[in-house]
């Protein structure tokens, strides 16, 4: 989720004017991006991220995935990021395509990950569908190609 290659942010959502997706959703991801590299949760404030969510986000993940489950509200997106930050030491966002910035916004997100308890290397593509309204993000549902992939490289073998 840190350094994706997407232009820079246009600012804060909630600006004069109607709100413009891809500056809502670039300045989510150079937030995202400051909040891991400040050391992300119990390091970073939450702050940085809680302006580009709506106080009701719904983030649905994969059940098979290490940090699987919905995600409601800012407390919600906050232990996501918690749990996001267990299973991986790294989590860039490689390249950034931005299909369609609608209302429902679709990413298309090539990422290099190293997972924190095996050390394993990964790079694998997500896309997501991000709805947003009144200039934040009210839902987010990524889809990850291979869950199981994703599942066995953060998995330590039992024995």
């Amino acid at each position: 989720m840190a350094n994706a290659r997407t232009t820079e942010p246009a600012g804060t959502p909630d600006t004069a004017g109607p709100p413009d997706t891809t500056a809502v959703l670039t300045g989510m991801y150079a937030a995202e991006a400051k909040y891991l590299a400040a050391g992300g949760p119990g390091e970073a404030s939450f702050d940085l991220l809680a302006p580009y969510f709506s106080t009701d986000v719904v983030l649905r993940q994969a059940a098979p995935l290490p940090y699987g489950g919905v995600w409601r509200g800012h407390a919600g997106m906050e232990r996501f990021f918690l749990a996001m930050s267990r299973v991986w030491a790294v989590f860039d966002m490689v390249e950034q395509e931005f299909l369609a910035t609608g209302a429902t916004a679709v990413v298309r997100t090539r990422v290099h990950a190293v997972a924190r308890t095996t050390g394993r290397e990964l790079d694998f593509p997500i896309l997501q569908t991000i709805k947003v309204a009144h200039g934040r993000i009210t839902e987010v549902d990524p889809f990850y190609w291979d869950t199981a992939a994703v599942a066995e490289a953060c998995a330590v073998p039992q024995g």
